[in-house]
């Protein structure tokens, strides 16, 4: 599996997490959400301008900007 950042993926494409590349409050605020390693991802929708996405989580709808999104990276799930 090759590692990609989030913010790559779009509408009904789905990913695992691999690793978050944030620090500090930001971090914690992610892992609190449920973005932890091995998690699995959807992306649900995309705002008209492209930022921010909303991800298909945990069964939670969670809307994160492209700045925000490009610091998780995972690979497609099969």
């Amino acid at each position: 599996m090759q590692e990609h950042p989030l913010s790559d993926i779009k509408i009904g494409e789905r990913f695992c997490i691999t690793k978050l590349l944030t620090k500090g409050e930001l971090r914690q605020r992610l892992l609190d959400l449920g973005f932890v390693p091995g998690t699995k991802i959807e992306c649900a929708r995309i705002s008209p301008f492209g930022d921010p996405k909303a991800f298909l989580i945990r069964g939670a709808l969670i809307a994160l900007r492209k700045e925000d999104s490009e610091t998780i990276l995972g690979g497609e799930e099969f």
